[in-house]
This record gives structure tokens, sequence and C-alpha cells, in this order.
């Protein structure tokens, strides 16, 4: 579900004492787009909160959920937005979230 490999990646690009700051900026961020998601009844911008919600799962390791996004982007392009299970996104987000918060705390990276 994490990709500590790529956790680990950032973490060396950005450095130990930027990386805090820039897990808070992705966790903000990505429940502002989820929030979005769910009030976005007529799945108008469904497309574009995908598109950004699987780019910042994929810099972050969030391996299922980035894929989910792609999946549910790739559907609303072709114009089948109606068969995108945003419950599956929003829940997988919630346990990825889970378990990243907790592999940083046990330091799993």
């Amino acid at each position: 579900m994490i990709q500590w490999s790529r956790v680990r990646q950032l973490r060396d690009e950005v450095g130990a004492e930027e990386f805090d700051e820039v897990v808070d900026i992705f966790l903000d961020e990505v429940q502002e787009v989820i929030e979005k998601l769910r009030d976005d009844t007529a799945r108008i911008e469904i497309e574009q909160n995908l598109h950004f919600l699987k780019g910042s799962a994929l810099s972050l390791g969030f391996d299922s959920f980035s894929k989910l996004c792609q999946d549910g982007e790739r559907r609303a392009a072709a114009g089948d937005s109606a068969a995108v299970d945003l419950g599956e996104i929003c829940t997988t987000y919630d346990a990825s979230k889970a378990l990243f918060q907790a592999g940083l705390a046990e330091n799993l990276f």
C-alpha cells in the first residue's frame, strides 16, 4: 500500500528537516481535494481532482491510492465518471494515510 522506498527517496531529496513540513502540506492538500470529490456530486471536476491526487500520491509513495486515482482519472476522461468508485478511493486514502502515519511513527523507512 505504501512504497517506502519512495518515501525514503523523497526524504533524501528534501532533507530530513524539511520532510515533516512536506508531509504536512501533502496531507492537508490531499484532504482538501478528497473533500472536493465528496462534495462534487455532479462529478464536474472529478478528472482534474483525481489527476491531482494521483500525482500527490505518487510523490509520497501512496501506491494503491495512486493506482485507484489513475484508474478513476482514465474513466472520467473517457466520459464514464459515474463508474468511478469514490468510496473506494476515499477509503483507500484513509487506510493509506493511517498506515503511512504509523510507519512514520515507527521509522519504517
